[in-house]
């Protein structure tokens, strides 16, 4: 059996306090690896040994070098990209067809393109007059905030640590991450890669464990923990507000969403549908800016609505090394009996159950997993609470509407503002709709095509602040303006 330990200061140790939980196979239900869980203990040695990191070697490292490191751990993903992959499918059941083509060549990714921006980032500089006629001269410099604790998701467990990791790092912070108790296996290994590419000891460290009473609690409420940043749902985030707001710390959330997608009659319905297909039923439906809302013009709404059905029906499920495999299980039996009681109380609402609702017949080695069916309803009010809050599994609730005004009023009806995709080949409504949409991300005729130079995050209750590009480096450094008499 693996044993999946805490990585402080450059080690792989256990918990002091003994205490150990399991790392389960959502596909089959069975125990992959037993992991240690950590306590107060564990994070106060991970935040001396980041905060001895960011005032020794790391924090006195030139750009360049620093860089040149960061380039090392991108290579050195990539370098064991088979075992990256495998323990990312174990630990998610997600399809190998989707670890390998997003998951593991983005979190390395990662690592590169903010180590390339930070290169070659500017600051501004000014030139000011002054009553003596000398003037004077502002301009800006960048510092690392400090140490950075990282609370990162179980969907997307390698991506989204990184996409966090790999900027704080960028700008010469230090990181204690502590993963999901879901998914520990590749913030883990990530481990090995930073002592291969010889980051120095204490500039990433990682303790496991829970929310409340465990790790992730304490992480929050660490005195020398400068700034937190989190991806997961909109309650978790507000309790990670509450204790940041002891010391005034800094925080960047992506939280939740019940993002729409918007279909004009004079789309291409071809790509109208793949793009849905995507948005709503990839990774089972655990994507942040998945579709679970979609709002479809009157003249196609029926033959929208029967071939999205065909598409769902066509999904193959199975283990995520079988062939032509494309639809995994959810992420473990609890989050299944939560998305279950949606799918039970959209029939109390009334809906019409287009097709799912309920659980498939796997063979008896899923027996144990966590497999539901893809679901697509219609018929709702959309005052219906299927409809308001988000389920965070493969569904979605398809509506008809006549005319621009009336679809920009239901998908802006809601108290999340995460993404958005809209559906048409005239390019003025495109933009028109676009930029009336109450939503940090909106795509046109595309869904989940990302530019990482850009700003990523949502607004409402979705979340706080922008990743991506620069934008993120606004998070990651502190600015002091240098004011120089000439």
């Amino acid at each position: 059996m693996k044993e999946i330990r805490h990585f402080i200061n450059g080690e792989y140790l256990g918990s002091d306090s003994g205490r150990i939980f399991d790392d389960i196979d959502p596909a089959s239900g069975e125990v992959i690896a037993r992991v240690h869980e950590g306590g107060q203990a564990e994070i106060d040695a991970a935040a001396r040994a980041a905060r001895d990191a960011l005032d020794g070697e790391w924090g006195h490292m030139p750009v360049a070098q620093r860089m040149e490191l960061l380039h090392k751990v991108a290579d050195g993903i990539n370098a064991r990209f088979e075992e990256f992959l495998i323990a990312e499918c174990q630990d998610t059941g997600k399809p190998r067809s989707l670890a390998s083509h997003i998951d593991i060549p983005r979190g390395a990714a990662n690592f590169k393109i903010f180590a390339d921006l930070v290169k070659n980032v500017p600051t501004e500089t000014f030139h000011m007059d002054t009553p003596d006629g000398a003037g004077a001269l502002n301009y800006a410099v960048r510092h690392p905030k400090g140490v950075i604790g990282v609370i990162s998701p179980w969907n997307l467990p390698l991506l989204l640590m990184t996409w966090k990791v790999g900027p704080a790092l960028a700008c010469g912070n230090t990181v204690v991450v502590k993963p999901s108790e879901e998914t520990p296996q590749t913030t883990a290994l990530l481990g090995e890669v930073m002592n291969e590419a010889g980051i120095p000891n204490g500039v990433y460290n990682v303790v496991h464990g829970f929310g409340p009473d465990s790790a992730g609690e304490f992480l929050t409420r660490h005195s020398q923990v400068d700034a937190l940043t989190f991806t997961g749902e909109t309650r978790t985030g507000t309790a990670i507000m509450k204790a940041a707001a002891d010391g005034i710390r800094d925080v960047s959330f992506e939280l939740g969403g019940k993002n729409p997608a918007i279909v004009f009659a004079d789309a291409d319905m071809d790509k109208a549908i793949e793009g849905t297909m995507r948005s709503a039923f990839a990774n089972c439906g655990q994507v942040c800016f998945g579709t679970e809302r979609v709002y479809v013009q009157r003249p196609v709404f029926d033959e929208f609505v029967a071939r999205l059905k065909e598409g769902a029906e066509s999904l193959r499920m199975g283990h995520f090394e079988d062939e032509g495999v494309n639809f995994g299980p959810l992420i473990s039996q609890e989050h299944r009996d939560k998305v279950l009681g949606y799918y039970r109380l959209a029939e109390e609402e009334g809906a019409t159950v287009v097709t799912g609702g309920g659980v498939p017949d796997m063979d008896a080695r899923f027996g144990g997993g966590a497999w539901i069916q893809p679901t697509i309803w219609t018929g709702l009010d959309d005052d219906a609470r299927v409809v308001r809050e988000e389920i965070f599994g493969p569904c979605c609730h398809i509506r008809p509407f006549d005319d621009e005004d009336e679809v920009l009023g239901l998908a802006n009806d809601t108290e999340y503002g995460l993404a958005a995709s809209v559906w048409t080949r005239d390019l003025s409504r495109a933009n028109r709709v676009a930029r009336r949409l109450e939503a940090g991300l909106v795509w046109v005729n595309s869904w989940f095509l990302r530019d990482l130079r850009t700003p990523f995050g949502g607004s409402k209750m979705s979340g706080i602040g922008r990743e991506g590009g620069v934008h993120g480096l606004e998070f990651y450094s502190e600015l002091t303006n240098v004011c120089i008499k000439l």
